[in-house]
Protein backbone atom coordinates (compact mmCIF):
# COMPACT_ATOMS: atom_id res chain seq x y z
CA UNK A 1 0.00 0.00 0.00
CA UNK A 2 1.51 3.23 -1.11
CA UNK A 3 0.98 6.19 1.23
CA UNK A 4 1.48 9.92 0.53
CA UNK A 5 2.55 12.72 3.00
CA UNK A 6 3.06 16.63 2.29
CA UNK A 7 3.95 19.20 4.53
CA UNK A 8 5.47 22.81 4.01
CA UNK A 9 2.67 24.67 3.43
CA UNK A 10 1.78 28.00 5.07
CA UNK A 11 1.41 31.64 3.99
CA UNK A 12 3.79 33.55 2.53
CA UNK A 13 3.95 37.27 0.84
CA UNK A 14 3.68 37.77 -3.04
CA UNK A 15 7.08 37.24 -5.06
CA UNK A 16 8.12 34.84 -1.97
CA UNK A 17 8.82 31.34 -1.97
CA UNK A 18 8.31 27.64 -0.10
CA UNK A 19 9.45 24.88 -0.97
CA UNK A 20 6.92 21.86 -0.67
CA UNK A 21 7.97 17.64 0.68
CA UNK A 22 6.06 14.78 -0.34
CA UNK A 23 6.90 11.89 1.76
CA UNK A 24 6.61 8.11 0.24
CA UNK A 25 6.39 5.00 1.48
CA UNK A 26 5.39 1.70 0.50
CA UNK A 27 6.30 -0.42 -2.26
CA UNK A 28 7.00 1.13 -5.57
CA UNK A 29 8.43 -0.37 -8.77
CA UNK A 30 8.06 -0.19 -12.17
CA UNK A 31 6.76 2.82 -13.90
CA UNK A 32 4.80 5.54 -12.79
CA UNK A 33 4.55 9.60 -12.39
CA UNK A 34 4.54 11.48 -9.38
CA UNK A 35 2.38 14.42 -9.49
CA UNK A 36 1.85 18.00 -8.03
CA UNK A 37 -2.03 19.36 -7.99
CA UNK A 38 -3.36 22.31 -6.72
CA UNK A 39 -7.42 23.07 -5.66
CA UNK A 40 -8.26 26.24 -5.08
CA UNK A 41 -11.17 27.66 -3.46
CA UNK A 42 -14.48 26.78 -5.93
CA UNK A 43 -12.41 25.48 -8.80
CA UNK A 44 -11.40 21.88 -10.03
CA UNK A 45 -8.32 19.99 -8.97
CA UNK A 46 -5.18 21.16 -11.50
CA UNK A 47 -2.60 19.28 -12.53
CA UNK A 48 0.90 21.43 -12.28
CA UNK A 49 3.58 19.39 -12.53
CA UNK A 50 5.16 15.35 -13.42
CA UNK A 51 8.19 13.63 -12.89
CA UNK A 52 8.24 9.68 -13.98
CA UNK A 53 10.00 7.19 -12.75
CA UNK A 54 12.39 7.09 -15.41
CA UNK A 55 13.19 11.19 -14.58
CA UNK A 56 11.00 12.91 -17.16
CA UNK A 57 9.67 15.75 -15.90
CA UNK A 58 6.64 18.68 -17.26
CA UNK A 59 4.68 21.34 -16.35
CA UNK A 60 1.69 23.17 -17.04
CA UNK A 61 2.21 26.59 -18.27
CA UNK A 62 1.45 28.76 -15.64
CA UNK A 63 3.96 27.72 -13.20
CA UNK A 64 6.57 26.44 -15.87
CA UNK A 65 8.89 29.24 -14.64
CA UNK A 66 8.66 29.64 -11.40
CA UNK A 67 8.17 26.21 -10.17
CA UNK A 68 10.47 23.18 -10.18
CA UNK A 69 9.56 19.54 -9.38
CA UNK A 70 12.37 17.06 -8.17
CA UNK A 71 13.20 13.74 -6.55
CA UNK A 72 15.08 11.94 -4.55
CA UNK A 73 15.06 8.67 -4.66
CA UNK A 74 17.57 7.55 -1.64
CA UNK A 75 15.02 9.32 1.10
CA UNK A 76 11.68 8.88 -1.37
CA UNK A 77 10.69 12.17 -1.24
CA UNK A 78 9.27 14.82 -3.98
CA UNK A 79 9.86 18.30 -4.09
CA UNK A 80 7.90 21.15 -5.09
CA UNK A 81 10.13 23.97 -4.83
CA UNK A 82 7.53 27.47 -5.79
CA UNK A 83 9.74 30.71 -6.26
CA UNK A 84 8.01 34.14 -6.93
CA UNK A 85 4.05 33.47 -5.70
CA UNK A 86 1.47 35.17 -7.23
CA UNK A 87 -1.68 35.16 -4.75
CA UNK A 88 -3.40 33.25 -7.10
CA UNK A 89 -1.27 30.29 -6.24
CA UNK A 90 -3.28 29.91 -2.90
CA UNK A 91 -4.77 26.60 -2.77
CA UNK A 92 -4.46 23.03 -1.28
CA UNK A 93 -1.48 21.47 -2.52
CA UNK A 94 -1.60 17.84 -3.09
CA UNK A 95 1.14 14.87 -3.81
CA UNK A 96 -0.44 12.49 -6.28
CA UNK A 97 1.18 8.74 -7.16
CA UNK A 98 -0.40 7.29 -10.57
CA UNK A 99 0.76 3.68 -11.95
CA UNK A 100 -1.09 0.97 -13.78
CA UNK A 101 -2.19 -2.22 -11.70
CA UNK A 102 -2.95 -5.08 -13.55
CA UNK A 103 -4.01 -3.05 -16.46
CA UNK A 104 -5.67 -0.29 -14.73
CA UNK A 105 -4.79 3.11 -13.54
CA UNK A 106 -4.79 3.64 -9.96
CA UNK A 107 -3.91 7.22 -8.26
CA UNK A 108 -2.67 7.35 -4.53
CA UNK A 109 -3.28 10.62 -2.53
CA UNK A 110 -1.54 12.97 0.18
CA UNK A 111 -3.92 14.68 2.61
CA UNK A 112 -3.07 17.86 1.32
CA UNK A 113 -1.07 20.60 2.19
CA UNK A 114 -2.38 25.01 2.44
CA UNK A 115 -0.61 27.28 0.44
CA UNK A 116 -1.73 31.00 1.00
CA UNK A 117 0.20 33.74 -0.81
CA UNK A 118 -0.81 37.16 1.03
CA UNK A 119 0.41 40.26 1.93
Amino acid sequence: QVQLVESGGGTVQPGGFLRLTCAVSGTISGFYAMNWYRQAPGKQRELLTTITSEGDTDYTPSVKDRFTISRDITKNMVYLQMNRMKPEDTAVYYCNLARVEVGVRRDYWGQGTQVTVSS
